[in-house]
């Protein structure tokens, strides 16, 4: 079942394999560090990348001239846009 995350609880536990565990504390060892910082560490980097890997959107030359183009020439609303914006509650 999972667990609802605590703000204040600043520790985690995790289970692994025995093998698993034994190559983090070799490789923490060979860094001269200590396995929670080795963990933490790599971990931390790979959560970066995948957010980011997730959270960008990279375009291509065409697709950012046509983005800029859009930009600096909308075009007109449609009748779908217009319905849509006349739908919005008055926020006066």
């Amino acid at each position: 079942m999972p667990q609802i995350p605590v703000e204040s609880n600043d520790r985690m536990s995790l289970r692994i394999a025995s093998e698993e565990k034994l190559l983090l504390m070799r490789a923490a060892a060979l860094e001269h560090t200590n396995l929670t910082e080795f963990v933490v560490r790599n971990v931390v980097s790979a959560a970066r990348k995948v957010i980011d890997e997730n959270e960008r959107l990279e375009l291509s030359a065409k697709d950012s001239l046509h983005v800029l183009e859009l930009l600096d020439n909308p075009p007109a609303p449609n009748k779908k846009l217009m319905a849509a914006a006349f739908a919005l509650p008055d926020t006066k």
